[in-house]
């Protein structure tokens, strides 16, 4: 029993190692991070209760050491990744703010959504489950409050379930945007919920990606793995910025990497400024024992300069918490 829990303990801590990051339930463990921390201090309190039974001290002391241990190391991923920020630094000419909010469709207010984008002086926004009809409205009340943005989408059928659409809205700043279809591998785009990838028209503006990989319940786990492999190899040009609901922490990405990159080449921004550890889904558990599935990755034509989880909009509707970071461009 005790080898059997220091394995478990070890898969659960550095499930890379084992190859089992993309594994169900594997995957769906190590993505509560903070959940396990707290499971690992549990445990360590209840075997050392149970070693005032002496039968079974030395039992519940090999169990109390795995706890700890794994409890230590969960808690110190969880650190090095970041608990979060309250602000984002100043942003100078030449700096971009990218906001992504998983809106749950029309649980969320369009006026919310603007008066967030527009406080937070975001350049580009990602949208998704939010139709084209309601990234218009966002847009207009984003130009009402002096905020000009466009407005593209990819739509999976009919508007009847919003998760089926994708909106990105983008500066004019940037210049003029064209949503193309995307192939990798054989494959269109993202399996079940769509992405969006905008390829800049004119302008110097980036490839901007916004993503959506379907959720990794069990039945899905081949798409979302197959979701994940497509959204990397979007990010293959110099200069792209991809911002979405990955569905997935960076735990999961092991091996999709390019070039020192998170996903393909880009490089995810949370986790370097400090907010990496902050779950942004769901928005009924404290943010720091949620998921960090929502991320804003950039290749290295950018740097990232500060990012901030808005933990304030809990009540907004969505089960997903919005994500803003900051990117300056490289020297």
């Amino acid at each position: 029993m005790t080898v059997l829990c220091a394995i478990g303990a070890a898969i659960l801590s550095w499930p890379q190692f084992f190859h089992l990051e993309r594994t169900w339930p594997v995957a769906q463990i190590v993505a509560f991070r903070g959940i396990v921390v707290l499971a690992c201090a549990a445990l360590l309190v209840l075997m050392l209760l149970i070693m005032l039974i002496r039968p079974l001290r030395r039992f519940a002391a090999s169990l109390a050491l795995i706890a700890l241990l794994a409890g230590i190391t969960n808690a110190a991923i969880v650190f090095s990744r970041g608990l979060g920020n309250d602000s984002l630094p100043v942003k100078e000419d030449g700096s971009l703010r990218v906001m992504t909010w998983n809106t749950a469709g029309a649980a969320t207010d369009p006026d919310t959504i603007a008066r967030t984008a527009v406080a937070m002086e975001a350049d580009i926004v990602t949208l998704p489950e939010t139709t084209i009809d309601t990234g218009a409205k966002v847009a207009v009340a984003m130009r009402a409050l002096g905020h000009r943005m466009w407005a593209y989408h990819t739509q999976y059928g009919e508007h009847g379930w919003d998760a089926s659409s994708t909106t990105v809205l983008i500066s004019p700043d940037l210049g003029d945007y064209s949503v193309v279809e995307s192939t990798s591998d054989g494959t269109a785009n993202t399996s079940t919920v769509p992405s969006v990838v905008a390829m800049p028209v004119d302008g110097d503006g980036p490839i901007v990606v916004a993503a959506h990989a379907v959720a990794p319940r069990q039945a899905y786990m081949d798409s979302w793995e197959n979701d994940l492999r497509w959204i990397a190899n979007q990010c293959s040009a110099d200069n792209v910025i991809m911002a979405g609901d990955f569905n997935a922490s960076v735990d999961h990405m092991s091996a999709l990497g390019a070039d020192g990159g998170t996903m393909g080449r880009c490089i995810d921004a949370t986790s370097s400024t400090g907010s990496g550890a902050v779950g942004t889904w769901p928005t009924d558990m404290p943010a720091l024992l949620g998921a960090p599935i929502d991320h804003v990755m950039a290749t290295d034509a950018w740097v990232p300069a500060g990012s901030v989880v808005l933990t304030s909009l809990d009540g907004s509707g969505s089960d997903h918490r919005p994500l803003v970071v900051q990117l300056d461009r490289a020297q």
